[in-house]
């Protein structure tokens, strides 16, 4: 069955390019774990799915997927639904689990030429698929090697591989780069954001900066319900922090210049934080930090540096996941 699309079409996307999360609720029980989940992922975009410990990001993508049938809504894959036509569905995903659940009693090479004889690729095809995949996931040189006998990193990049292997139009991936050291962690970023440009990737992921190396957009979610979906910059801007001022005075009275500093109207608040004088804005932007400048410079400060901050995307998860208050 195929959904109409004029009742799903969410304005300014296209509905067979996007993938759609309606509605998603989920009950284990009593207990209520995914709370009424919707948004869409159109392809070029790459979404962080960011939440604490228990939010339901894994059981929100397990729904996505067809791994587990919702209590309530749908989730429809380029036109697709996945629980009316899970079939034509589950073709367009690849989906890399948690914790990578592979076969351990199998070679990386067996495992991947057992995944696309499933995926439907067959002979000379099927051959360069898993070559193809084993090369772009750096397997090589564990080729031949049992699953089980691998660390827990290789084992990462093997059930990765099998997510990409029929290069997919939509990619859901739960924690993809757990597990890896620094270099390997750089390199599969590097393959997502790649990979993006013409796919629709959803990552759940507990790494904040990978927020900030990969993801077109954000989402935080807590106890099972979206708390805020937005750029990173957009999360940046809800920092406390966003375009607040770090200076590092040279000598003098620092008290005099948090003094003066604060009789500023266009500041909000001066503090000091490890040595540093820390000026908030009442309005961040390229006028305040000018404004701070040419104060300085007037009174004759001497400073050693002078920073302006971006804001800090730890602090506005604390804030959306502890009950400090719900963003639209």
């Amino acid at each position: 069955m195929k959904i109409k699309p004029d009742s799903f079409l969410e304005s300014g996307f296209s509905f067979f390019k996007m993938l759609l999360v309606k509605s998603l609720t989920k009950f284990f029980g009593d207990k209520l774990v995914v709370d009424n989940v919707s948004f869409q992922v159109e392809k070029g975009e790459v979404l962080g799915f960011l939440g604490p410990n228990g939010a339901g990001k894994t059981t929100t993508m397990r729904m996505i997927t067809g791994f587990l049938p919702p209590s309530s809504g749908t989730a429809i894959i380029g036109g697709h639904d996945i629980i009316e036509d899970p079939i034509n569905a589950k073709k367009k995903i690849g989906y890399l689990p948690e914790n990578a659940p592979v076969y351990p009693d199998m070679t990386v090479y067996n495992f991947l030429d057992f995944i696309a004889e499933i995926r439907g690729f067959s002979g000379k095809e099927k051959k360069k698929k898993v070559e193809e995949i084993i090369e772009k996931c750096f397997l090589s040189e564990v080729k031949y090697q049992s699953i089980g006998t691998l660390s827990k990193g290789f084992k990462q990049r093997v059930c990765l591989a099998q997510s990409l292997l029929h290069d997919p139009e939509y990619l859901i991936l739960d924690e993809p780069t757990d597990g890896l050291d620094p270099n390997q962690k750089h390199e599969v970023r590097n393959m997502i954001k790649n990979m993006a440009k013409d796919k629709a990737i959803i990552l759940s992921t507990h790494i904040l900066e990978e927020v900030d190396a990969v993801c077109t957009r954000a989402i935080i979610i807590s106890n099972g319900r979206i708390m805020v979906d937005d750029t990173p910059e957009g999360l940046k801007k809800r920092s406390s922090m966003y375009g607040a001022i770090r200076i590092e005075p040279r000598n003098g009275d620092t008290d005099k210049m948090i003094s003066d500093l604060r009789m500023l109207p266009q500041v909000k608040d001066v503090c000091i934080d490890s040595g540093s004088i820390i000026v908030y804005p009442k309005e961040a932007g390229s006028d305040f930090v000018d404004t701070i400048l040419g104060y300085i410079k007037e009174k004759g400060y001497e400073i050693n540096s002078f920073f302006v901050e971006e804001g800090r995307l730890d602090e506005v998860f604390r804030k959306m996941t502890l009950g400090d208050g719900r963003s639209s």
